[in-house]
């Protein structure tokens, strides 16, 4: 293909400083923790920082994409917000659903932004499965000297991996994805599939995990 969105839509989270991304003839400014989603066409895409001193830092995920969509910024002011989880329970957090179809047309990539109040560790839990898509964790917000111990498995033979701040793992559509951390953090998930309803989901009992 001549360019990388010839047959694939994209969707873009700025995780620095103030950032410029220019798709085609249309310019996009990010600030930080603010999204871009890109639709399939012909055209270049460039990212540049406002300030090399204060760099962005993008981080992005792309699917194949059977129909052409508008590009659109998405900031949390756009996003379909759930509160979910307790302090009591070490979970409580913000799911910022951002690239979904809720707020736009895409073709099958969905992206949002999980936020955890202080005090709380776990995400996802408890854990989950959706069979028709597949999805990508990036941690970031965790300082230099914690780390993330990230499930995935199937739920009956799970396994961990442990993980840093900026550091994106991949998880395969029969697998849970699920994690603790020795600090609150954030993490943007990325779902590739032929499934867009962000509500199917088959859940696993936590006392089940193995």
């Amino acid at each position: 293909a001549p360019y990388c969105t010839t047959r694939r839509e994209v969707g873009i989270f700025n995780v620095g400083g103030a950032g410029c991304v220019t798709v085609g003839k249309e310019v996009f400014n990010l600030g930080y923790k603010e999204a871009l989603y890109i639709g399939s066409g012909e055209r270049e895409v460039l990212f540049s920082s406002v300030d090399g001193q204060q760099p962005a830092k993008f981080y992005f995920n792309s699917t194949p994409a059977h129909a052409a969509y508008p590009c659109r910024k998405v900031t949390k002011q756009d996003a379909v917000v759930s509160h979910m989880g307790s302090l009591e329970t070490s979970n409580e957090r913000n799911i910022n659903k951002m690239i979904v179809n809720q707020v736009l047309p895409t073709c099958q990539l969905q992206m949002g932004m999980t936020e955890l109040a202080p005090g709380s560790v776990w995400n996802t839990m408890p854990a989950h499965v959706h069979s028709r898509r597949m999805e990508a964790y990036f941690y970031f917000e965790l300082p230099d000297d914690q780390a993330v111990y990230h499930l995935m498995g199937e739920p009956q033979e799970t396994r961990h991996i442990w993980m840093r701040g900026n550091q994106a793992v991949l998880s395969p559509e029969w697998s849970i994805h699920s994690a603790a951390a020795t600090h609150n953090y954030t993490f943007i998930w990325g779902m590739g599939g032929e499934n867009l309803d962000y509500g199917d989901q088959d859940f696993s009992q936590i006392t089940d995990l193995k």
